[in-house]
């Protein structure tokens, strides 16, 4: 890095450095936390605890910000990247290219809260308005998707195995669609970004055929590894392509983030292209005319007409395609059941049709015309009791996901037990609301239902939610211990946990305080009942 190049740096990041402290001042005073100037980045997130501490929890001060739970805690996780990177700053010093990202996607979490709570009204703009930087903007963005379609067409040349391993990762259906919807039989056209993307940073298909072109050791650092920094930076990019896709202008900070990304993803594969160890050249794809850059963008938004928008997140690996889960017990009751009363149903229609027969058959007509109410008495009252569906029906409730995770969140026993019954799956993270509400009756209903748990390699995310849950203040009930014995116990699961309660006591001998102690206590907590 050239020193022009890094006062350049300075100069940006000193300018997010006040935007963030400034715009600490009146969060915190929406907050009830009144402060005379802003300061660092670990002040500020000090002084955030302090007031989840005064109102009772992060759930009073997202209300407050007018932020559901999953934007408080994003707003929280870059926040504590930001002052891992920069736990103090004194102007003039050093800052690398991580710590201006980190400071960038911080400024642009700041521009979507004040989105969300008009009562705020600080300035994060970090440059004046530019046409040839929004036009950059839409040919940077254009550049990496095409060069993520490059990257898979490179790994998969021949079309129809492209098809197969797509249908192998996801599904037929999903690539019949994507094929509908593609052009000249290219199913990757069909494709949205995000899928695209997912395909580029899963765990196996990058370390089988992308790894070696991201192998650049001053590119992609900002997380623990360049892949899961490349997921980040993507599903950032995701957003900004969906603004774009809209025609919505984006704001200063969200271009030059973009820019820093672009730089950190073309550079490895330009790289690569100079070497030849890749066919796929960034500086080409930049090189457009305004004809073929506006074909790009209006096919865009025809793709994003008819899929809905791009709307779902980047995750850490595919979910692949499940077969049908077996049937458990009370499913194979509910099959037997069924049967016998289809049985004992034409046995009834065959004692009516006989009785009719009888009686018209033997009967003068005079008695033929005699009402007999007797059969249609018994076939009412060997008719078949109604299903679980059917009593969800007459409740009101539809047969759904949403109703049965609407039901868990407000400890509906009885709707969710019919769920249940009927043979709905659940997964073991639609109980978390439960879990921190004390729902222990609904979630011990669940408990019965076990086998109809179907969610892969729940225990990471069940167990951060407990552990920040225990951060909180919660306990670590005994449902919550009955939920980290059923399904936590695997091998994998309670090394991993080993290593985290090892981790945090390490870190409580180096920093030995109050909230490295805590942390240490919670994770020894969780591995003793799952160890």
């Amino acid at each position: 890095m050239t020193s022009g190049t890094s006062h350049h740096i300075g100069e940006q990041f000193e300018h997010c450095i006040g935007i963030i402290r400034h715009a600490s001042v009146e969060i915190l005073l929406l907050l009830d936390v009144h402060v005379s100037e802003g300061k660092d980045p670990r002040w500020f997130l000090d002084q955030l605890d302090t007031a989840r501490l005064a109102l009772g929890g992060w759930g009073p001060v997202a209300k407050r910000l007018n932020l559901n739970d999953a934007e408080m805690s994003d707003f929280t996780l870059q926040l504590r990247l930001l002052q891992q990177r920069v736990p103090k700053y004194e102007s003039g010093q050093d800052v690398s290219q991580n710590q201006l990202i980190a400071a960038v996607r911080f400024v642009t979490a700041l521009e979507h809260l004040r989105l969300q709570q008009p009562l705020l009204g600080y300035n994060t703009d970090l440059a004046p308005g530019n046409e040839s930087l929004q036009l950059q903007a839409h040919k940077q963005v254009r550049a990496l998707e095409l060069m993520i379609k490059s990257l898979i067409m490179q790994a998969w040349p021949d079309p129809v195995r492209l098809n197969n391993h797509l249908k192998t990762l996801f599904n037929a259906d999903r690539v019949r669609r994507w094929l509908k919807n593609s052009e000249r039989n290219d199913v990757l056209s069909g494709m949205m970004f995000s899928e695209m993307a997912q395909m580029l940073v899963d765990k196996k298909e990058f370390s089988r055929y992308y790894s070696s072109l991201f192998n650049d050791r001053s590119n992609l650092t900002l997380l623990v590894e360049p892949r899961k920094t490349l997921q980040t930076f993507l599903d950032d990019i995701r957003q900004i392509r969906n603004m774009l896709t809209v025609q919505q202008a984006l704001s200063s900070a969200q271009i030059l983030l973009l820019d820093n990304y672009y730089a950190q993803i073309a550079g490895p594969i330009q790289r690569a292209f100079e070497e030849g160890r890749t066919r796929i050249n960034p500086t080409g794809l930049m090189a457009v005319d305004a004809g073929e850059l506006h074909n790009f963008w209006e096919n865009a938004q025809k793709m994003d007409r008819q899929t809905g928008g791009d709307l779902f997140e980047i995750r850490d690996s595919i979910e692949k395609p499940t077969q049908r889960a077996p049937r458990t017990p009370e499913q194979r009751d509910q099959l037997i059941s069924g049967a016998l009363w289809g049985a004992v149903g034409v046995m009834v229609l065959a004692i009516v049709a006989g009785g009719v027969w009888l009686v018209f058959g033997s009967s003068p007509p005079s008695a033929a015309a005699a009402p007999n109410p007797e059969p249609p008495q018994v076939a009412q009252e060997m008719r078949e009791a109604p299903s679980s569906r059917e009593k969800l029906t007459r409740m009101g409730v539809t047969w759904d996901e949403n109703n049965f995770r609407s039901a868990i969140d407000r400890n509906d026993t009885r709707a969710t037990l019919l769920f249940l019954k009927g043979g709905m799956d659940w997964k073991m993270s639609w109980t978390e609301q439960a879990m921190s509400a004390g729902y222990d009756d609904v979630l011990e209903v669940l408990m019965r239902y076990r086998l109809q748990m179907v969610e892969q390699k729940p225990c990471r995310r069940f167990i951060a939610t407990v552990s920040h849950a225990m951060a909180n203040g919660e306990q670590l009930t005994s449902i919550r211990k009955q939920y980290l014995k059923a399904f936590c116990t695997v091998p994998a699961v309670v090394q991993r946990q080993k290593n985290e309660a090892d981790q945090a006591k390490r870190r409580a001998l180096a920093q030995p305080d109050a909230s490295t102690k805590k942390w240490q206590s919670i994770q020894t907590d969780i591995y003793d009942v799952i160890r």
